[in-house]
């Protein structure tokens, strides 16, 4: 083999084929199109209040209800409807992509960081540590979840940031377990004790030798993970939990269309955030599976020869 020829090998041997592989794959292609549009959407939140001449929180009594009192259905003046306060479902729509995206995102992102700090010390030094690090992980998995959720909100009241804390006390321990069982399989290999028998402390070994080697498993639990926070999220809000009133969410808008079972007579107001939310979801979860299959093709011995095709 040439150098040139060899070059070639190595330029593409990571990242190029890894995106290559992600490109090829129509499914997370299209759920990565999704996310890229709902972000999109959600930061347009201020625009498309702008446009509309719409307030997220404003009652608009004579035009966005009926003169029985009922949600007015989508029309030319509000394109997703109104509920039942008069409210546009679209300005709603988009202001409440913008919480639980952000909630969804910051939390998994602050779980993962937990995960991954607990998981690495755990698995690397073993013993005592260990033990107790993973009696923590089990604690925290058998707590109840609306229970503590419940009893947190009594004392400190309702309010994104308690949401993200409390989704965040609650996910980090999945991305714990992985790590740690990753971190155990690599602290005995070569280049680890190499760089113990030159004298390197626990902090370089783990953040130098073997943290390159988590990147995988980190970029695809990460990403899975968010539509877990974002689902959280919409469950607290749902059940008075979460953002205050009349500040817009997802889980509140389902909440408020099972007020006084007005989705009975208002289909939109159950039917566009509840697809908004699980389209959302289905694409996270779609754009992981994808990365994991982009990232190790080896995991999947089903799609190992069309993989291999890339």
């Amino acid at each position: 083999m040439t150098a040139e020829a060899a070059r070639s090998v190595v330029q593409r041997g990571s990242l190029a084929l890894t995106l290559r592989r992600l490109r090829r794959d129509p499914a997370s292609m299209a759920a990565l199109c999704f996310i890229v549009l709902i972000v999109l959407f959600a930061l347009s939140a201020p625009l498309i209040a702008a446009a509309t001449g719409h307030s997220a929180i404003e009652q608009y009594r004579e035009t966005g209800l009926s003169p029985m009192g009922l949600p007015v259905a989508p029309n030319g003046e509000f394109i997703f409807g109104t509920d039942h306060l008069g409210r546009d479902v679209l300005v709603r729509l988009a202001y409440g992509a913008s919480v639980s995206l952000a909630a969804g995102i910051l939390a998994a992102f602050a779980a993962a960081l937990v995960g991954i700090v607990v998981g690495m010390v755990a698995g690397y030094f073993g013993g005592w540590v260990d033990t107790v690090l993973s009696r923590l992980m089990d604690l925290v998995m058998s707590v109840p979840f609306l229970l503590c959720a419940l009893a947190l909100v009594s004392v400190f009241g309702p309010s994104l940031p308690l949401s993200i804390g409390v989704i965040v006390f609650f996910s980090w321990t999945t991305m714990g377990r992985v790590i740690r069982g990753q971190v155990i399989s690599l602290r005995r290999q070569e280049f680890v004790e190499a760089s113990r028998s030159l004298g390197a402390g626990p902090l370089s070994i783990l953040f130098v030798d073997i943290m390159p080697n988590l990147s995988v498993p980190i970029i695809v639990y990460t990403t899975m993970m968010i539509p877990g926070s974002i689902v959280f999220e919409a469950t607290l809000s749902f059940l008075g939990m979460g953002i205050v009133p009349p500040a817009p969410s997802w889980g509140g808008m389902l909440a408020d269309a099972a007020a006084n079972s007005i989705y009975l007579v208002a289909w939109w107001l159950v039917l566009i955030p509840g697809l908004a939310l699980l389209f959302t979801t289905l694409a996270f979860n779609i754009l992981g599976d994808g990365l994991r299959d982009a990232l190790d093709p080896r995991g999947r011995p089903g799609r190992r020869k069309r993989k291999a095709a890339a």
